[in-house]
């Protein structure tokens, strides 16, 4: 078994969603200075880098970070990649795709985790995310976490209804995330939100260990 790290490194220069504040990191003590420690202050959105949406986000209806089911953020999930020169992903592409049945977890790989890959700096209007029908697919399957390669789930200029049709089944969103190392099967997921009261959405970490696929 092994363990891939899937999360995005925070640093000054990650791309944010815009109108969220850029990502300031920076030492407020340093041995190399001569304090007695190193400390480093951290200033961010919670919906920077890798990151959970909690219901609250889009409805307003009080169901915050540390409210939401943990043990949908562990256990076995199922990443497929939809590789093809597509602009959305509407229930035609799902339908279509390689995704099995019965599964509750998903992860979706798309061209976005090339972005990671390279280190590109730039945030991007124009990237592969779910459209509403998608969203209904997903909700329909009884999937219970959707993971993206992107700093959305949505579309750009359209992010409430695909995110509302998912909040609204209590559906955990996780975004942000780089999927360029990971080939389509089944792992074992582990994705762990800070536990930040009130919140409308939680940096994470996340992590998958590689499984044997014939012993699902």
């Amino acid at each position: 078994m092994a363990y891939i790290d899937i999360s995005l490194s925070l640093s000054n220069d990650l791309p944010v969603w815009p109108g969220d504040p850029s990502i300031d990191l920076k030492k407020t003590m340093s041995m190399d200075n001569g304090d007695p420690c190193n400390v480093t202050h951290l200033n961010m959105g919670v919906h920077a880098g890798t990151h959970i949406d909690s219901p609250h986000h889009f409805l307003n209806n009080n169901i915050t970070v540390e409210k939401m089911r943990m043990e949908t953020l562990i256990g076995t999930v199922f990443v497929v990649e939809i590789l093809e020169n597509i602009s959305i992903i509407n229930s035609s592409v799902l339908e279509n795709s390689n995704i099995p049945l019965g599964i509750d977890k998903l992860l979706i790989k798309t061209k976005n985790s090339l972005r990671w890959k390279t280190n590109d700096r730039v945030f991007h209007k124009k990237f592969i995310a779910i459209e509403k029908s998608g969203a209904e697919w997903i909700v329909e399957r009884n999937i219970k976490l959707i993971g993206v390669d992107y700093l959305s789930v949505a579309p750009f200029n359209d992010g409430a209804p695909t995110h509302r049709v998912l909040l609204e089944k209590n559906v955990i969103v996780v975004e942000g995330l780089n999927l360029y190392d990971v080939t389509e099967g089944y792992y074992e997921l582990i994705c762990l939100p800070l536990k930040i009261l009130g919140s409308d959405g939680a940096p994470a970490r996340a992590v998958l260990k590689t499984i044997d696929n014939l012993n699902i």
